[in-house]
């Protein structure tokens, strides 16, 4: 496995191995006396120690009794391949022990023999999840969209047939049933240009959050005027690089959302926006050092428990009436800017939690 670093690792010197330094999986490089010689911050946050402390330590006096990796160690370096152990128990200076799998690869660079990779078994799993749940969500998105094509031409020509028949009616009964027919195809048109919209790609410019915020509370208070919306804003965030126009539309459907959800509530009626700096954030299996978090709160009754897993899956919806189209489009909006939303509900708490590197290439490559 080619290990390509500037020079030496040292713990003056962290981004000896920039690309290392990057991963979201924790990394431990091994000299050929079994120490570490390198270690990159996922490193330093799962074993929840400092890189100066790893920086040095034998194996055997960093993880104590730890069969299953020096099991992995001694068959990499005998076979001169990768060897993975799916479930080794790991404890670090008495700290609780964690569960992971470890990968145990012999590199060829200057200063280090070989290469660990820890993932927690717990991540691996979520990892699954969110893979399989993106491409249900892609194949839904897909489906959605080619039936909307298929909507569009008859629907237009459903709407025409009606307003020619209008004409020639004279009697006012008949010509209200052509007019129900005009109302309910604008209608469908109306929800499938939604179905279409979140296929346009972003158009990036500097960006500040708490304008857009500022002005989705002013939408959704005049739509509610009895729903109370507080903020807690981290002014210290910086401008970044993002559509605004589409991450408005993604946070006024939350917001939205919320808000409908509190009209079956007994006052108070509350809504809490809060802004705040994320460290050391993983989103899509890729890491960012820094991220913004924009947490919409809402103390209604909370996201039915059937449907919690699918929230965000085309035309599912916890409310009557509801086109479930909402969270769909905020999720694509803001998956086209690299980020993620996830959701907390219970009864009476409810809150959901949008995630934005604050610095990515555009057009999220």
């Amino acid at each position: 496995m080619p290990v390509q670093p500037s020079s030496v690792a040292t713990d003056d010197q962290p981004g000896a191995y920039p690309g290392l330094d990057l991963l979201a999986t924790a990394v431990l490089l091994l000299d050929t006396n079994l120490e570490v010689c390198y270690a990159n911050p996922a490193a330093e946050n799962l074993f929840e120690i400092s890189r100066r402390q790893l920086l040095g330590s034998s194996v055997r006096a960093l993880f104590g009794d730890a069969p299953g990796l020096l099991q992995a160690i001694d068959k990499a370096l005998a076979s001169g391949a990768s060897y993975t152990e799916q479930e080794a128990e790991l404890g670090v200076n008495g700290k609780p022990r964690l569960h992971l799998a470890c990968t145990v690869s012999v590199v060829e660079v200057v200063g280090a023999k070989l290469l660990l990779e820890f993932r927690h078994i717990d991540q691996q799993l979520k990892i699954a999840r969110e893979e399989r749940l993106l491409e249900q969500q892609q194949a839904n998105r897909e489906l959605i969209r080619s039936l909307a094509h298929e909507i569009k031409n008859p629907l237009g020509g459903i709407r025409g047939a009606a307003q020619l028949l209008e004409r020639e009616l004279d009697r006012p009964p008949l010509i209200e049933y052509t007019q129900v027919i005009i109302g309910e195809a604008d209608r469908l048109q109306a929800l499938v240009n939604r179905l279409l919209t979140p296929h346009r790609l972003p158009t990036y410019r500097r960006t500040n959050i708490h304008e857009l915020l500022a002005r989705v509370a002013n939408v959704v208070r005049a739509e509610f005027p009895d729903v109370g919306i507080q903020s807690d804003f981290d002014i210290s965030l910086p401008e970044f690089e993002a559509d605004p126009e589409q991450l408005t539309q993604a946070l006024l459907n939350i917001v939205r959302n919320a808000a409908q959800a509190l009209q079956d509530v007994a006052a108070p009626r509350q809504i809490h926006l809060t802004t705040r700096v994320a460290r050391s954030v993983t989103m899509a299996k890729r890491r960012f050092r820094l991220a913004l978090a924009v947490s919409v709160e809402d103390n209604g009754p909370g996201v039915p428990e059937d449907i919690r897993d699918r929230i965000f899956f085309p035309l599912v919806s916890g409310r009557e009436g509801g086109s479930g189209l909402g969270l769909t489009i905020a999720q694509t909006f803001v998956a086209q800017h690299n980020g993620t939303i996830e959701c907390e509900s219970g009864s009476g708490r409810t809150v959901f939690t949008i995630l934005l590197p604050l610095e990515f290439k555009r057009g999220g490559a």
